[in-house]
């Protein structure tokens, strides 16, 4: 669940997208707009929610968290979790015992906050225009990697704020994770050192695993 939570973020902030094949020209148009959106942001704060759903329709109930983002980087906290990327390296404190490091080229078999909010993993998707009623573009994109440990994600662009404020992850189990942000700052001052992992933040009895 906690690479989901990061690809998802990341999708938020994206920049640019790597799509293949005959796609809707209509969907592209507008995710288009959300990548050239996104390059003018100052910094991104937000909270966001992630509601689980089992493939039986079950709610597994729902957790929350805060995202800020800059560029590539950003830094994720959700309860006693962190997650941090520099935009090179990914942190993940599991809020006990175990530190994670991996690379940003190793978390891109996931979907987390930075592949949606930002250009964090390759993007290869195909795409399409599911629905424009209402108050939000809903386009779904389905990963040319079969690999991904998703089958789809479809993103809800707010038309307003030209920007992915929801989205609908399903699983290679049928399973649903539907995320929001609220509380938006598209202009957030963010300094660089809070994406900086630091080893003396956390408990000195963690594990560090890379």
């Amino acid at each position: 669940m906690k690479k989901i939570y990061i690809l998802l973020l990341a999708a938020l902030s994206i920049t640019e997208f790597s799509f293949a094949g005959d796609n809707d020209p209509n969907a592209k148009k507008v995710l288009d707009a959300v990548s050239e959106k996104f390059k003018t942001f100052k910094g991104i704060t937000a909270t966001f929610s992630l509601k689980s759903i089992t493939s039986k329709g079950k709610d597994n109930g729902t957790q929350s968290g805060n995202i800020s983002i800059k560029g590539q980087k950003y830094l994720l906290k959700q309860g006693k979790t962190e997650i941090i990327s520099d935009g090179t390296k990914i942190y993940n404190y599991d809020g006990n015992k175990t530190i994670t490091i991996s690379t940003v080229e190793e978390g891109g078999q996931t979907l987390s906050p930075q592949n949606l909010l930002s250009n964090f993993y390759d993007k290869d998707f195909s795409y399409k225009l599911i629905s424009s009623s209402g108050s939000f573009h809903e386009i779904e994109l389905i990963p040319n990697d079969k690999k991904k440990n998703f089958q789809k994600v479809n993103v809800f662009i707010d038309k307003n704020k030209v920007m992915i404020t929801k989205a609908i992850i399903l699983d290679k189990s049928n399973n649903k994770i539907q995320f929001s942000l609220t509380n938006l700052n598209t202009n957030a001052n963010l300094p660089d050192n809070i994406f900086i992992y630091n080893r003396s933040k956390y408990p000195k009895d963690a594990e560090v695993l890379d």
